[in-house]
């Protein structure tokens, strides 16, 4: 889900990404740090190595990603994403994995994250999935996306009505198709369904593809894949 998305940032146009990164390890948060800070579009404005931390840098440097490492010596990271979101609700969240259970990913959808970065993946991608969630896109494969979606627990509730058009897209991004590829399907243009996502993520509070999906599978607005 490469497509450029379109949910609205606070970051300005032509302004870089601002990033933080929170990793206890010293080396891989600086390894990130040098990578990002090499591209002209993107900006590492802090470092944390704890939960305490991640929240005090989050508050002073208005990220627009933030890089989160799941084992911290203050608790689970994971944990602690619905309550970062809390503090900034525009900025986008980037779990770093390594050999992660499912579980853990599911309850990190739920809380609110925009994708997954594997510890495994090169630095060169690094830029790359932080440019993606930026602008909303879903950092996450196709496969992974089937796997997880299901899984995620169901309380519906009373939540926005949607158009029958954006109940369609929103299934198709559970898929896993991109804009391109849903454009193709609905014979549309790709602007009109960057629309449709904007539209929808905006009536389901939602700042990325992944969580406008998660908080429509809680709520009973759509049914997971497979």
């Amino acid at each position: 889900m490469s497509e450029g998305a379109e949910v609205t940032q606070d970051a300005g146009v032509g302004q870089p990404i601002r990033v933080v990164i929170v990793d206890d390890h010293e080396v891989v948060a600086a390894s990130l740090a040098r990578v990002l800070d090499d591209e002209p579009d993107v900006m590492t404005v802090g470092l944390a190595s704890s939960i305490a931390q991640a929240r005090a840098r989050v508050v002073s440097a208005a990220p627009d990603v933030l890089i989160l490492d799941r084992r911290l010596p203050d608790g689970d990271g994971v944990e602690a994403i619905a309550g970062l979101k809390a503090l900034r609700p525009s900025m986008n969240v980037l779990v770093l994995t390594g050999s992660s259970s499912d579980d853990v990913l599911v309850r990190a959808l739920e809380a609110g994250a925009a994708g997954f970065l594997s510890k495994t993946r090169s630095l060169g991608e690094v830029t790359s999935a932080v440019r993606a969630a930026a602008q909303g896109e879903a950092t996450i494969s196709p496969e992974m996306l089937a796997r997880l979606l299901p899984k995620l627990t169901r309380t519906p509730a009373p939540g926005p009505t949607l158009t029958r058009r954006e109940e369609e897209v929103l299934a198709m991004l559970a898929r896993g198709l991109s804009n391109a590829a849903i454009a193709a399907e609905l014979v549309v243009s790709v602007n009109t369904v960057r629309n449709h996502v904007s539209n929808l993520s905006a009536k389901l509070g939602a700042h990325s593809k992944l969580e406008a999906m998660s908080i429509a599978i809680q709520r009973g607005l759509l049914s997971p894949p497979g």
